[in-house]
């Protein structure tokens, strides 16, 4: 029964991408804020500005793009994007013109 509730299409990761301003002391700030909240949710840096959410159904990446929208900043430029395990293996990612392996699934433990 576990197996199907984890198959790569349930699986969802949720892609957190921004471009915030930092020109100000404020915006700094509000930077600094917005960046340390998501990575309180669970999210781990993926490149600069996109960070990354592996959850174990849609309702679970739900509940993560709900807070991610709960924190957002008064300026820039956010994007939330939801995609299933299954798409986000067939990335293909590169460190200069050697390829690298995506991030490893974490396995979460759900306790009811």
């Amino acid at each position: 029964m576990m197996h199907s509730r984890l198959n790569a299409y349930r699986v969802m990761w949720v892609l957190v991408f921004f471009d915030l301003p930092t020109d100000t002391k404020g915006q700094r700030r509000e930077y600094g804020k917005f960046r340390k909240k998501i990575l309180s949710d669970g999210f781990v840096m993926f490149q600069f500005s996109m960070y990354i959410r592996h959850c174990n159904s849609k309702e679970n990446a739900d509940v993560h793009v709900k807070r991610v929208k709960s924190i957002l900043p008064a300026e820039g430029h956010i994007g939330i994007m939801c995609v299933t395990d299954k798409q986000f293996g067939m990335m293909e990612i590169f460190q200069g013109k050697f390829t690298v392996m995506p991030p490893s699934t974490v396995q979460q433990l759900e306790l009811f």
